[in-house]
């Protein structure tokens, strides 16, 4: 057990500490795994010489739960988890989930709807004088205020909904070491509040007096935006605007005012440090059944973080950033060393990559790495000229990870940008040629309709067919039998029935079923969702048709997954309301 960041006072005594001086409760099982959020922060805070408990989904129903590794010296750092409770308790029609891969057996409810205000206000009744720090996805994604799916409603943010006295938004690492140093050093809040990185709510005399002489910039309030959705536009364009000029944020709310400081800067020698900690990668012995979300990431390799991707319905950029931060050959491969000497290691490296793989170590030539310019986009509407698309250092990464003993196969299950990948066929050559994909390539190009691809933000339709005839030239050369997965959302912001039909229709002249198609599900502060919202265009002030209620959605979704014999039904049912000859869509089933 002294392996593993303690869940019990019994554990932490084991370790020789009699309190702890920082107690993580998050939504999700105990997985000492660089994949989940709150090991990561528990072993950075542990590699500075602080004590660190987790106290994983404790239940919300008994407040003794909570008491399980007694008050902390410093603070309480609460998390709903890897990703927003909503999102894993409920499926984007709003039904209830049958499971939850963060729990053990995958049972489901083991994390009440909003963990993080539930959670926070327990231990606030609990321990009042303790402070409370917010961390992970739920949290990033509601630092303001913000457009819910689930209650369609714009809520307050989400500091104020749990009395916490800091947000870390972002992956939070240096936050929350920071924290930590000047608590211990019994820091005032005024310093504590310069910290990069982090949201906090103060009072109006206490705003004066700590912007009497700063640079910020204004976002409309709480009062503008909840009422009134071309103010929750400009928010919207603000609040980006903002984030990538590395501005102080400020929105008033009520007699409060919500602020964030600009996020701070990682380098490869930070990623480097955390990724080499001595997580475990695997579940804490407390455990009698399986975490499902470890066994799809128990051999994953993070390469790097961030993306300049910029898609609209994503919210990567608003947690991990604009910017692409790689690590070192050197860190990966003793990364990789270490997971050789597992004992259940059978030599398949399952991914080695981030966000998208073929991001790693990609350069701009102008700032070093890409993510940072303020008046454009790497990838949108077209690939930035001072791109540099280099491939060297990725497939150097991956022959040299080959050559480790033990190694067998290693795959990029993280998938690629292929509007990157076009730009060298020889790369897309040499990753079917290795393998590194195993039988089938899972790509992204949403949809097929040039108007929604262009909310998206995603490239034009006709680059993932240049793609595709590339990557089918390769495979026949090679002699390979490769199958392109492609993933498309229905139901986003500017889809109509027709959109939906033209892309059932594409779907059919594939010839296969596909299982890759994503209800769309409006994720908080992301621009889709403010399209979803407003109803305005994701670039401007634009009207869009937007499916809202649960009929239209599902006639979408419905279309393009039309051999499943419930779609089709509900298709039959609901023919009067399609336009269109649907039963050319069940012909030669």
């Amino acid at each position: 057990m002294v392996k593993f960041l303690p869940i019990t006072l019994e554990e932490a005594k084991s370790k020789g500490w009699d309190e702890l001086d920082i107690v993580i409760i998050t939504g999700d099982a105990y997985v000492d795994h660089p994949s989940f959020g709150s090991a990561v922060i528990g072993r950075v805070l542990e590699s500075y010489g602080f004590r660190v408990g987790i106290i994983p989904q404790p239940n919300w129903k008994d407040k003794e739960s909570f008491k399980a590794l007694g008050r902390p010296r410093l603070f309480f750092g609460i998390t709903a988890g890897s990703i927003d409770s909503l999102v894993a308790n409920y499926t984007p029609n709003k039904r209830r989930r049958k499971e939850d891969a963060y729990t053990p057996g995958g049972l489901p409810g083991k994390r009440p709807d909003r963990a993080t205000i539930v959670y926070s206000n327990i231990v606030h009744e609990i321990y009042p004088e303790v402070p409370i720090i917010l961390g992970g996805l739920e949290s990033s994604l509601r630092r303001f205020s913000h457009y819910d799916f689930w209650d369609d409603k714009v809520r307050h943010s989400i500091i104020l909904d749990s009395r916490a006295k800091i947000i870390v938004y972002g992956m939070g690492e240096k936050q929350i070491v920071e924290i930590a140093k000047k608590l211990a050093l019994g820091k005032p809040w005024y310093e504590i509040y310069q910290i990069p990185g982090i949201v906090y709510v103060v009072n109006e005399k206490e705003f004066n007096e700590l912007f009497r002489d700063k640079y910020y910039t204004m976002l409309p309030s709480f009062d503008e935006v909840s009422q009134d959705k071309d103010r929750y536009f400009d928010f919207q364009m603000l609040l980006l605007e903002g984030i990538k000029k590395r501005k102080i944020l400020v929105q008033r709310d009520g007699r409060r005012y919500i602020v964030q400081n600009p996020p701070p800067i990682y380098t490869s020698q930070d990623l480097d440090s955390i990724y080499l900690l001595p997580f475990q990668r695997a579940s804490h012995p407390f455990y009698k059944e399986e975490i499902p979300a470890l066994k799809t990431v128990m051999t994953s390799i993070t390469s790097h973080r961030g993306c300049f991707g910029s898609c609209t319905f994503c919210s990567l950029n608003l947690h991990q950033g604009w910017q692409v931060i790689s690590r070192s050959e050197e860190s990966i491969l003793k990364e990789v060393y270490n997971i050789t000497k597992l004992k259940d290691f059978r030599g398949t490296i399952s991914d080695v990559g981030g966000p998208t793989a073929n991001m790693y170590k990609l350069r701009c030539k102008i700032y070093g790495v890409p993510g940072s310019c303020l008046d454009k986009e790497c990838l949108f509407p077209e690939i930035c000229e001072n791109l540099e698309i280099d491939y060297s250092y990725q497939l150097k990464l991956l022959k040299m990870i080959r050559e480790i003993p033990g190694v067998k196969h290693i795959f990029i299950a993280s998938g690629i940008r292929y509007d990157l990948a076009i730009k060298d066929e020889e790369y897309i050559k040499e990753i079917v040629r290795e393998g590194y994909i195993g039988g089938h390539l899972s790509v992204a190009p949403e949809h097929i309709k040039e108007h929604i691809l262009e909310i998206m933000k995603k490239p034009r339709f006709e680059i993932y067919e240049r793609f595709t005839s590339i990557f089918k030239r390769v495979i026949r050369k090679l002699g390979k039998e490769i199958y392109i997965i492609p993933y498309f959302i229905s139901s986003h912001p500017g889809a109509t029935l027709k959109d939906a039909w033209d892309l059932a229709m594409y779907v059919k002249g594939l010839g296969h079923y596909l299982e890759q198609i994503q209800d769309y599900t409006p994720l908080p502060l992301t621009p889709a969702s403010c399209a979803f919202y407003t109803e305005y265009h994701t670039l401007r002030k634009e009207k869009i048709y937007v499916a809202k209620t649960y009929e239209e959605r599902r006639l979408q979704r419905a279309l393009v997954q039309y051999r499943d014999i419930n779609n089709r039904e509900f298709l039959l049912r609901h023919k009067n309301k399609i336009p269109f000859p649907i039963n050319e869509l069940f012909k030669a089933l």
